[in-house]
């Protein structure tokens, strides 16, 4: 392990040592539309390979100093709504003009930059991943960022449990699997939680990528399955000018009220941008359940962000502050009206059966249940990019502070039950050498450490714990005519540790209370010491051969690692939110997986044609069984709780995507797009050989999913309407019989299909003014009532018959969305 760290360390510093600065020469050009032969403003212009990149401005102009050397360089021009290019820079050609074709949709955007070392070609990178445009986001209406991926990108689902708390699962695997990413950075905020989701401004992603697969060469342990990676809205160059935008919204099912508004300026050297947004539903409906009882949020939120460009790099520092209120939905109903109620005792004089209704002004009121979590979540970071010598260098920080509050105490409101509060400290350090013999190569370090603390509550389901990770890692790339070669090694250490930690009954409050060392009498040790050390080496290699600029052929094959969440080893409480006693296994072995992905891209002038078959086999898999006693009736620590131990196995998943994108050039505007989506999951454990449902299969694993849309660019010149789009689009899930059935932890879920419709345009409000943006888009049009198995919310039922036939709770109904953005200069 020593000698691996001293090899990186050398490559790192005999890089730096010997790099000579270089030369560099200023290319310019002009970026105009095909069409109308107008200028494309804020347009990105990137040199292939590298981060090094430009944005042209209001009239389409760009400059880019570049290296002055012997080797074959690239252009890309990626522009919102335009079909991407890339040119190539000639030696004695300083000036460059190009036309861009304009397009309603394509497969995926030409570069990518997650999982890669140096922004690569997409048809290039042998890793499954998808590109998602800032159009894209633009031009969907869901409740938050992760449905609005996840309406992009197949392979992605959403574990729910409400409109604003989703899980990203990628290819039927989730929580500490999937990594996300918010400029860069690892989210960090307690995602072992069912019932929060990801704290980032909804208005302020730009684009997003996401890998399916083992991304953990580059990233370490919990990038197992892959990642979602979402990339903020960066300060431009507005030629000084200051750039004032507001977004509003609503969403008429839960009555949600959408605010946004930005500010940006800057130069070609400093630019900032500032935002502040704030979200606020009440409880979703349907035709079913009625008003959902707690389900509502009120969420705050405010980014910061400022750049700085020079002639050999740039930096990026942000700041964010994210502030929620979330409704913790339980369930509970009345057993003949089926109406909601609520819980007004402690659990040890709760009577489930006989809770008092909830009243009609309660289920429409904005104002939340005092049983609500209270999530915050605060973060700086800086991300830098500079060229030493031939080469590049990046290096990241960031510290992130989660405070997630739970109030579950009916009689004591003020009192939380989960208080915990977590500290993340990131760092990475990347050097990319110069290309040899067509050889690029990137040694590199990255990690986190952290620490988590309990803070005044009376519900304790992980100990106060620290965290130090760190992973060493050498990418290599070759490349050569059509075809690509890529592949790296990574070696990964985490240490976790803990002290004694103690709880008693405080004899005033009747509520269990944290006490440490001496003063512990009468205290229970409910979490012993901790010292757990994980290791794990990954690994990936894969190519790409293309055939033609059209056609190529991707394999990869990879080995991932992921170290025991802290839950999984060493829970042993009751999380009030989930409703749920978890109790952890401190002699888990950390989880490999090797995966196998096989694909083929197509890209026509009318057709664009993706394809990706997938293995995963998974060592030390780690899941949750819900406990039983020797009669097989579920173990009851907490009254109206269900208790689940963390368990070990072997897992596999496999299955594929596909996606079709047909826009005939001769139909300008149009675009009809289809995507399909399968995987399978098995436990391999020996015992559940055959079982079927009742262990065979594993949880949250999404049925078939078949998306098909249709829209079309209305050749509209107005003098107050333009760019108008109309959409429909239909989305059809299979029945799920594949579920994990074993005491009861999942059901069969019934197949269903949802038809969304929508249209959107641009509205002038008079000559040299700016134009509104107006999205309107209706989802669930027929307002089908439906359950998904993705859905926590099914599996929340008290009683085992209902009146209506109907147990659990379902899906939201019709929701007519309106969004609109005004740049007011």
């Amino acid at each position: 392990m020593k000698s691996f760290f001293f090899l990186i360390s050398l490559g790192l510093m005999g890089g730096l040592a010997y790099a000579q600065p270089s030369p560099n020469r200023v290319i310019s050009g002009s970026v105009i539309d095909a069409d109308n032969r107008k200028a494309v403003p804020f347009g990105t212009i990137s040199l292939l390979g590298q981060r090094k990149g430009a944005l042209t401005n209001a009239r389409g102009q760009f400059t880019l100093s570049i290296p002055t050397d012997s080797l074959t360089r690239q252009l890309v021009i990626s522009c919102v709504g335009y079909q991407s290019d890339t040119i190539q820079i000639e030696p004695a050609t300083d000036s460059y003009a190009v036309t861009l074709l304009p397009v309603t949709n394509t497969l995926n955007e030409v570069v990518v930059t997650t999982g890669v070392t140096r922004s690569t070609l997409l048809r290039q990178n042998p890793v499954a991943i998808l590109a998602i445009s800032h159009r894209a986001i633009e031009s969907t209406a869901n409740s938050n960022i992760i449905d609005v991926l996840v309406k992009n990108a197949p392979g992605l689902t959403a574990v729910k449990t409400g409109p604003n708390i989703s899980k990203p699962f990628i290819r039927g695997l989730g929580y500490n699997r999937v990594l996300t990413l918010y400029d860069g950075v690892r989210q960090e905020g307690q995602q072992w939680g069912d019932e929060h989701g990801v704290e980032v401004d909804n208005y302020n992603i730009d684009r997003a990528e996401v890998i399916k697969g083992p991304a953990s060469l580059m990233y370490g342990s919990d990038a197992l399955a892959g990642v979602v990676s979402m990339m903020p809205i960066y300060p431009k160059n507005t030629e000084g000018k200051l750039k004032v935008s507001a977004t509003t919204e609503y969403q008429s099912n839960n009555r949600l009220l959408g605010e946004s508004i930005s500010l940006m300026s800057g130069n070609s050297r400093w630019a900032w941008n500032l935002r502040g947004s704030i979200r606020a539903a009440t409880n979703y409906q349907n035709k079913i359940d009625g008003r959902v009882y707690n389900t509502g949020f009120s969420e705050r939120t405010a980014t910061a962000m400022l750049g700085y460009t020079g002639q050999r790099g740039y930096s990026r520092f942000g700041a964010s502050l994210y502030d929620n209120l979330q409704g913790i939905p339980d369930g509970s109903r009345d057993s003949l009206t089926r109406q909601f109620t609520r819980q007004v005792a402690e659990s040890d004089a709760d009577d489930i059966k006989n809770r008092p209704i909830v009243p009609a002004s309660e289920l429409t009121s904005y104002r939340l249940s005092p049983l609500h979590q209270h999530i915050q979540h605060y973060r700086i970071h800086t991300n830098n990019h500079y060229e030493v010598g031939k080469g590049d260098l990046d290096f990241l920080l960031a510290f992130q502070q989660n405070v997630r509050r739970e109030y579950n105490h009916p009689t004591r409101t003020d009192q939380a039950g989960l208080y915990v509060r977590l500290n993340t400290l990131n760092y990475g350090l990347r050097y990319n050498l110069p290309t040899l013999a067509n050889i690029s190569a990137s040694v590199g370090v990255n990690g986190m450490y952290q620490a988590n603390k309990n803070k005044a509550g009376t519900d304790f389901p992980i100990p106060d714990y620290t965290l130090f990770d760190v992973g060493s890692f050498v990418f290599l790339k070759w490349q050569v005519e059509k075809l690509t070669l890529s592949g790296g090694l990574r070696y990964d250490q985490r240490q976790l540790r803990g002290d004694d930690f103690y709880v008693r009954t405080n004899p005033r409050t009747g509520f269990d209370e944290k006490v440490a060392l001496p003063d512990t009498a009468g205290a229970t040790l409910q979490f012993p010491r901790l010292k757990q050390p994980f290791t794990g080496v990954s690994m990936s290699a894969g190519l790409t051969y293309e055939f033609s600029d059209k056609l190529a052929l991707k394999a990869n094959i990879a080995r991932g690692y992921r170290a025991p969440s802290i839950t999984e080893i060493a829970s042993n409480g009751l999380d009030p939110g989930a409703h749920i006693v978890y109790i952890g296994n401190r002699n888990f072995k950390p989880e490999f997986s090797l995966q196998e992905d096989i694909g083929l891209t197509l890209t026509l002038p009318d057709v664009n044609l993706g394809v990706s078959v997938f293995n995963n086999y998974i060592q030390n898999y780690i899941y949750l069984a819900q406990l039983v006693d020797d009669q097989g009736d579920p173990v009851v620590i907490v009254p109206g709780n269900r208790t689940y131990q963390y368990q070990q196995s072997s897992a596999q998943l496999y299955g594929f995507e596909t996606q079709l994108s047909v826009h005939p050039t001769g139909w300008r505007g149009f675009s009809f797009d289809n995507s399909v989506a399968l995987v399978y999951g098995y436990n391999r454990g020996n015992i559940y050989s055959d079982a079927g449902v009742n262990g065979e299969y594993l949880p949250f694993i999404p049925p078939l999913r078949v998306s098909t849309g249709l829209s079309q660019t209305l050749p509209l010149r107005r003098r107050w309407l333009s760019d108008v789009t109309v959409k429909a689009d239909v989305e059809y899930n299979a029945r799920q019989d594949r579920y994990l059935g074993l005491n009861n932890t999942e059901t069969a879920t019934a197949g269903f299909t949802l038809v969304n419709a929508g249209v959107d345009g641009q509205i002038h409000l008079g000559q040299n003014r700016p134009a509104l943006r107006v999205l309107l888009q209706v989802n669930n049009v027929f307002d089908v009532a439906y359950q998904s198995n993705l859905s926590r919310l099914k599996y929340f039922e008290y009683f085992s018959e209902s009146p209506n036939g109907r147990l659990g709770i379902y899906g939201m109904g019709r929701n007519i969305c309106l969004k609109i953005t005004l740049p007011f200069s």
